[in-house]
């Protein structure tokens, strides 16, 4: 790097800056003293991001541009010619970890000066000159940054609220199941003992009763691996069933049809029996058998349920990250996958106890890297996108989550088919506090948020595409853990 040139201003010239229009004589000589002159040629950088902020800088001719990392490459966000403009150490009053280094980087686009103050002694001179200013801009940035976190603290209370109603409500469904199945199977075993009684007044022979046995345990296995039918397979089973019971003197054949049929059960199954049992037992022994499929398919559905609690409160663990290192390498389909079900109620059709019908669209590259992240806050990203998607929608449409890889990072993108973002909306919609959402609904940091997450916490980038019926938003996660400058 070429050493700028430095020189010094004039009284008057100094006051033609802005920021110095109205300074005393002894504070313009203290500047003018302290500050230098400096000149950097075209494409020399002013300051760089990250780097020790010992000065703050005046523009006084050319133009400059302001940058920020994203995903380890500078996008610009400034440009500027205006004579005045201050960068640099812009928080020098400022007792903080944040004013300790430069929030961005500053290169010169044209050969351009500036006017470069010592940001440790402009501080003192500054607190010495306007003790009321920097008591007043220290209250109002840590009061901002106070109510900042506050209120995406609220906001994360809020969305975790929300998934904490759903999931209640998911784990009530298997829960009650459960317990339905479970009272029914105290029925069913009763009935399935005097059911035995009754095979064995019968005075069946024990050749004949380790028969039914063995076609006990035949039935038990067929019911585990029952197929699924459709109505209409199912339908003509059970007329082929409900015959062969009427032509063999089973009284109400037509009930007992179904739940052979459930378990897997046909005509070939019935004549194994009849050749086990005798007239005297087969109606016995088929009624104690028809209780044994019905106990084993209540115990199937108990294990389903008890599965689904299982499977739900691991989503839960999954989601919160609790027991689990704050940041670690992992596979981001594993948090996705957490969030769409701690969203499950909310995009279930009303006839499954949900609130919508929302289709979900999952495609995933499980060829996928890990990434090096903070898994609980990208969980809170997720749960910010989809459900502004699912609100977007209003209870019909497709959300598609897709992820892949472009170049050093992976992508994660959530799309929707609601009516879209308008272009003067989309410009504002990582504000902080900014939000179309009714009073109440809404407190505009939820995207702020997860802005904030993906750039600053991840050197990633996250951004927007949408048009009516098509809105992606699409995260970039970097996958080496390499520092930036």
């Amino acid at each position: 790097m070429t050493a700028p040139e430095t020189a010094s201003l004039t009284p008057e010239e100094l006051r033609t800056l802005f920021l110095f229009a109205e300074l005393e004589d002894d504070q313009a000589a203290w500047v003018i003293e302290n500050g230098d002159v400096v000149g950097f040629p075209a494409g020399e950088y002013v300051v760089s991001e990250g780097e020790p902020a010992r000065c703050f800088y005046v523009l006084l001719s050319g133009t400059i541009s302001m940058s920020k990392l994203v995903s380890g490459d500078p996008v610009e966000t400034t440009r500027t010619e205006q004579r005045g403009v201050y960068f640099g150490a812009t928080q020098f009053y400022l007792n903080s970890d944040t004013a300790l280094v430069y929030p961005a980087s500053v290169r010169a686009i044209t050969d351009c000066s500036v006017l470069a103050l010592p940001a440790k002694d402009f501080a003192q001179a500054f607190a010495s000159w306007f003790p009321m200013a920097v008591h007043l801009l220290e209250g109002m940035l840590m009061g901002l940054r106070k109510n900042n976190s506050q209120v995406a603290e609220r906001e994360r209370l809020l969305a975790l609220g929300k998934l904490s109603a759903g999931l209640t409500h998911e784990l009530n469904n298997p829960a009650a199941a459960a317990g339905r199945a479970a009272d029914a199977l105290r029925d069913k075993v009763s009935g399935m003992r005097a059911k035995l009684a009754m095979i064995a007044d019968g005075k069946i022979a024990g050749d004949q009763l380790k028969k039914l046995v063995m076609a006990q345990d035949e039935f038990v296995k067929k019911v585990r691996h029952a197929p699924t039918l459709s109505p209409l397979e199912a339908t003509d089973r059970e007329d082929e069933l409900g015959d062969w019971l009427d032509d063999h003197g089973i009284e109400g054949g037509w009930d007992l049809a179904p739940v052979f049929v459930a378990g897997g059960l046909g005509v070939e199954d019935l004549d194994a029996v009849n050749a086990a049992a005798n007239e005297t037992t087969l109606e016995g022994a088929v009624r104690w058998l028809a209780y044994t499929v019905e106990t084993e398919s209540l115990l199937r559905e108990i294990l389903d349920a008890t599965t689904r609690i299982s499977d739900l409160v691991l989503a839960a663990k999954q989601y919160s990250q609790l027991d689990r290192a704050p940041h670690r390498f992992i596979d981001v389909h594993e948090g996705l996958d957490a969030t769409l079900v701690m969203f499950g109620r909310k995009l279930a059709p009303p006839e499954s106890g949900g609130e919508s019908g929302i289709r979900i669209v999952k495609e995933y590259d499980r060829t996928l890297p890990q990434v090096p992240a903070y898994p609980a806050e990208l969980n809170q990203v997720w749960t910010n996108i989809i459900d502004n998607a699912i609100d977007a929608m209003a209870g019909t449409g497709t959300l598609t989550v897709r992820t892949g890889r472009v170049d050093d990072c992976v992508f994660v993108e959530i799309g929707d088919t609601g009516p879209g973002i308008p272009p003067d909306v989309r410009r504002r919609i990582f504000e902080p506090f900014f939000t179309t959402k009714p009073v109440g609904r809404g407190t505009g940091l939820g995207l702020d948020v997860s802005y904030r997450v993906i750039v600053n916490r991840h050197r990633g980038d996250i951004s927007v595409a949408s048009e009516p019926g098509d809105t992606r938003f699409r995260v970039l996660l970097p996958i080496t853990e390499e520092p930036i400058r």
